[in-house]
């Protein structure tokens, strides 16, 4: 366990409580939640529901998760981009998976 700067609130870092269904392909005794945090972020983002956004703010912390959606992600779908930008109050043109793909090319058919 590890104790935040004010030593009033304890941080539980042991393991995020995210439900199974999430990661019916890894296993889940053996996932390094902090050297794997990228593939954890994206995973919730894009599968998970608000509370498993909430689980995933509460583990890694509100400033790990927006600086890996604003500079490291560079997918999400478009439905996933507006949640994303109303839960964490981003504008799209900060997330690096829009500006990505607003720097692609779409297909002339």
């Amino acid at each position: 366990m590890a104790i935040h700067s004010d030593k009033s609130k304890l941080i539980n870092r042991t393991t995020p409580n995210f439900h199974k269904r999430l990661f019916w392909d890894w296993n889940l005794s053996k996932i390094d939640w902090d050297k794997h945090y990228l593939a954890v972020i994206d995973r919730i983002i894009e599968r998970g529901d608000k509370s498993d956004w909430k689980e995933l703010v509460r583990y890694y912390g509100k400033p790990k998760v927006v600086e890996a959606l604003k500079s490291e992600i560079k997918y999400l779908p478009d439905y996933i981009v507006d949640d994303v930008c109303g839960y964490f109050d981003l504008q799209k043109e900060a997330i690096a998976c829009y500006a990505h793909k607003q720097s692609r090319r779409g297909h002339w058919i």
